[in-house]
C-alpha cells in the first residue's frame, strides 16, 4: 500500500496566524491540498496536525484523511514527518506533500507515483527544472526519517540516496504560501490554476 502524508502542523508564524485556515476561492487553504491527495490513488492519506489542532480540524473538511496531531511540532517540519511516517509505518512507500501548496495537483502525485522504480530509494517532482513536491519515500527509508531533526524535512533524505525526478511541469503549482499577499487577486490564484 501506498500512503500520502500532507504535513500541514506549523504555526504560520510569517502568515500571521493559522494559514491552514486562511480562505482561498472559498475553502481553507489545506482543504485544496489535501483534496488533491485523497483523489490521488493512494491507499490512506494522513494529515499531521500541531498548532491550534483542534482548530484546524474543525475548520478544515479533510475529505476523509486521517489526522495525526504532532505535539512537537515546534521543533520544525522534522519532527511531523517523524509523525506521519510512524503512523504509515506499514505502508511500501509514502508520498510526503504540504498543506500550505493549495495548487498540488492529483495528476502531479499519481505521475510521481507511476515514476517508481526499483532503482531509486526515492521520486521527486519537478517544476521548471527545480525539486518540489510531491516526494515519494520507499519503505527503506523510513528508518532514516527517525534521526532528523530540526527544520529539515524530506529534502535531507535525499542528498545520498537514490533519486528519481519526474516533470510535473503544467501539473498545478509548486507555490509554497506564506504570506497573506500571496493568496490576493494578484497572485493568480483562481480555481482553475488549482484544479489543472
Amino acid at each position: 500500500m501506498i500512503g500520502g502524508l500532507v504535513l500541514a502542523a506549523g504555526a504560520g508564524t510569517r502568515f500571521g496566524g493559522a494559514k491552514q485556515l486562511a480562505e482561498l476561492d472559498g475553502r481553507p487553504m489545506l482543504e485544496h491540498a489535501v483534496g488533491a491527495m485523497v483523489a490521488a490513488p493512494l491507499g490512506r492519506v494522513f494529515v499531521v496536525l500541531g498548532a491550534r489542532a483542534a482548530e484546524v480540524r474543525r475548520g478544515v473538511d479533510l475529505r476523509g484523511a486521517g489526522v495525526v496531531v504532532c505535539d512537537a511540532w515546534a521543533e520544525g517540519q522534522s519532527a511531523s514527518l517523524r509523525a506521519g511516517i510512524a503512523a504509515l509505518a506499514a505502508c511500501d512507500a509514502v508520498v510526503v506533500a504540504l498543506g500550505d501548496q493549495p495548487f498540488l495537483s492529483p495528476v502531479a502525485v499519481e505521475r510521481v507515483l507511476h515514476a517508481r522504480t526499483s532503482g531509486a530509494d526515492a521520486v521527486r517532482a519537478t517544476y521548471g527544472g527545480l525539486a518540489g513536491h510531491p516526494v515519494l519515500l520507499e519503505q527503506p527509508l523510513f528508518g532514516r526519517v527517525a534521526s532528523l531533526r530540526g527544520d529539515a524535512g524530506a529534502r535531507a533524505l535525499l542528498d545520498d540516496v537514490r533519486v528519481r525526478e519526474v516533470a510535473c511541469d503544467g501539473l498545478g503549482r509548486p507555490d509554497d504560501i506564506d504570506t497573506p499577499d500571496q493568496l490576493g487577486p494578484a497572485s493568480g490564484t483562481t480555481k482553475e490554476a488549482i484544479t489543472t
